[in-house]
């Protein structure tokens, strides 16, 4: 490891930053500049990956949870090799570049996940050592080690304040994560003032309490740097390791290094001071060649060890074709999804007259797919019991058995998001998240980053009603459906019943364009077939694809009235047209926005604009249903909370009843 070249390389980066972030007067110089030395030794040397091919499947991970400091990111990934020229480095933060204001996945190669809400990334490390520990306990084998990356995360006092870092970090030291190294940035300044403001604890002795392996190091000192993570990658130990580095921020910026002014652009109009202060001449954009020949080395010598890796691989592939055929899948799973056809096979048909919880149905359907699917993983915050999204016969991941499909991750729904997201991030395989749909809120800051990330998880969200029932109002959703439905990409699905339940697996299996949310319930509901015999199986599975169809059977050509209902409130609505005689069409309509990609000729078909006197019923706030029913009036809806009682009778006192259906519909 050439020390001397290294620490050029590290200077010529914070030169990247800072002239980026000078020619946009916009971005965070604080970061990429005090921790320059870590890139060097990360990207100069020690990271085990290739530029040239980006998702290669053992290269290691580096997630940058400090999103802000994004051109310490992209400045190493153009030294590197990969696909960003300096054209992109200088088109920072531009419209329809390749390095936007915080890294986004998919959008830069080498960037690994989206980072820019503080403590994420954390999170998705972790999440990236569970992939990478159950990868290697499924296909590695005693002959051939195909698995054995490592994964690095740097992250600053934000990300470790965040009360989701601590969630993920406790999950880790409980797994013995030692494939991973958290690299805490600790330049003691938060963004308005100095760290001892708002944080006097011992983060190593935490940490350590927690099962990780915590040292603090000068973070500015190469040779430090470089010694301390080539141990930290070697020693497997059965912890991960945290390595605090005292960094000085916005190093190299007269009046900005080392206090809160050195965070933001502000210093960056002194880059020719700092460029001077490291060695750098007065040349935006400067890497000298003697870096960019060292960089190609590097590079050309990671080719080698991914081609030497590779046949390695082939050879693994003709020796274990059944394990090589189902991490094709599972890479499949998660890039092409699987077909409803395909979907519909597995999953078998209920018996007629079932009367279930759409929670118990999910279990059953979760469970044939999976046990065709090896690559489809599961967990709970501590709910397994309630939400039923245990995979049967599928084993335990702990410590003791990396090979186990089910993680027990704790009472951490904020975490467990983002530990999802990095598995989905890693891309080998398919995971499902529950919990009570009440508490969803815990992680909805991981389910915002999903949708943004387009990553295929799967939230399974019991106890979808006031019919919770006794519990009363804390646990009893009201407007949480809703609020779900506003996020942008995901698809929110609340099943009518165990077939529609099946059709909104086969929904979140199929998408791998962002995530779904299926919405179930505790209390166990009839089959819509006891009231329509005529609707079979197929019909319900078929209609929650498209997101609504017709579940009543037509007696006339043209409705008079549609009564349009979701999840528990559908059976509802067809008894309340019984009773309201011909000329009724009733809707489901498990998922909005499903039914809102469809094409117009199959909405207008479904509900025909020339018939207005509609009703909307679902047990939640009804304000998004003013997008089907003109009349304040014909949305029945809960807009208040609810309170302690018997389920059905909290239902029915809120207006989720019959009568009340009757007597809307009557009025409008």
């Amino acid at each position: 490891m050439n020390m001397e070249i290294l620490q050029k390389a590290a200077n010529e980066a914070r030169g990247l930053a800072i002239d980026a972030i000078f020619e946009k007067a916009s971005g965070h110089m604080g970061l990429p500049l005090g921790c320059a030395e870590i890139g060097a030794v990360l990207y100069g040397s020690l990271l085990n990956i290739n530029p040239s091919e980006p998702r290669w499947l053992n290269r290691d991970r580096f997630v940058l949870s400090g999103g802000h400091g994004s051109m310490f990111l992209y400045a190493w990934l153009h030294l590197s090799g990969y696909d960003l020229s300096l054209d992109d480095v200088k088109g920072f933060r531009s419209k329809n570049s390749k390095t936007p204001g915080h890294p986004e996945f998919k959008c830069s190669p080498g960037v690994e996940c989206t980072t820019g809400p503080l403590g994420q990334g954390v999170a998705n490390a972790v999440g990236f050592a569970i992939s990478a520990k159950h990868a290697a306990a499924r296909f590695n084998t005693a002959d051939q080690e195909i698995f054995n990356q490592n994964v690095y995360c740097l992250a600053g006092d934000g990300c470790m304040q965040e009360g989701i870092s601590r969630e993920a970090a406790a999950i880790a030291g409980v797994l013995k994560l030692d494939n991973l190294v958290l690299i805490y940035d600790a330049n003691g300044i938060t963004l308005d003032a100095p760290i001892e403001t708002s944080q006097i604890e011992d983060i190593a002795t935490i940490y350590n309490a927690m099962g990780w392996d915590a040292i603090s190091i000068n973070g500015n000192d190469m040779a430090v740097v470089a010694d301390t993570l080539r141990a930290a990658r070697l020693e497997k130990n059965g912890r991960p390791k945290l390595i605090i580095a005292k960094t000085v921020i916005g190093k190299g910026v007269p009046g900005f290094e080392g206090t809160t002014k050195g965070h933001g652009e502000g210093g960056a109009k002194l880059w020719k001071e700092a460029h001077s202060n490291w060695g750098l001449p007065e040349e935006l954009y400067y890497v000298s060649d003697e870096v960019r020949g060292y960089m190609a080395e590097v590079k050309a010598e990671r080719e080698a060890t991914c081609a030497t890796w590779q046949s390695s691989f082939d050879a693994w592939s003709i020796a274990n074709p059944e394990l090589a055929r189902e991490l094709s899948e599972g890479c499949a799973l998660s890039t092409e999804g699987l077909s409803p056809e395909f979907s519909n096979k597995i999953i078998p048909q209920f018996a007629a007259g079932s009367v279930l919880a759409t929670r118990s149905s999910g279990s059953a359907v979760q469970n044939a797919i999976g046990a065709a699917c090896p690559a489809l993983l599961s967990t709970s915050a501590d709910l397994f019991s309630s939400n039923k999204n245990y995979l049967e016969n599928a084993g335990d991941f702990s410590a003791t058995n990396y090979n186990g499909r089910n993680f027990w991750l704790g009472i951490r729904e904020h975490a467990m998001g983002a530990i999802c997201n990095g598995i989905a991030y890693d891309g080998l395989f398919r995971v499902s998240a529950g919990t009570f749909c009440v508490f969803v809120d815990y992680m909805r800051a991981s389910i915002r980053v999903a949708a943004l990330g387009h990553l295929p998880v799967t939230y399974i969200l019991t106890h979808d009603s006031v019919a919770v029932g006794e519990d009363g109002p804390t646990h009893q959703p009201i407007e949480t459906v809703s609020g779900l439905r506003l996020i942008p990409n995901l698809d929110v699905l609340r099943p009518a019943d165990e077939e529609e339940t099946a059709g909104a697996w086969m929904c979140a299996m199929q998408r791998v364009s962002g995530p779904s949310a299926l919405i179930l319930t505790r209390q166990n509901i009839p089959s819509l077939s006891s009231i329509e015999p005529s609707l079979s199986a197929e019909t319900r599975r078929q209609g929650t694809l498209k997101g609504a169809y017709i579940v009543s059977k037509e007696s006339t050509a043209t409705p008079e009235l549609i009564l349009i209902a979701t999840g528990s409130e559908v059976i509802l609505a067809l008894e309340a047209a019984k009773q309201l005689g011909d000329g009724v069409r009733v809707v489901s309509m498990p998922s909005m926005w499903r039914f809102e990609r469809e094409e117009e000729a199959y909405r207008e078909s479904v509900l025909p604009s020339s018939c207005t006197r509609r009703v909307s019923i679902e047990a939640g706030r009804g304000d998004l249903w003013f997008r089907y029913v003109q009349d304040r009036k014909a949305i029945i809806s809960i807009d208040d909370f609810g309170f302690s009682a018997p389920g059905d009778l909290v239902l029915s006192e809120l207006g989720m009843n019959v009568e009340n259906i009757v007597a809307t519909a009557k009025s409008i």
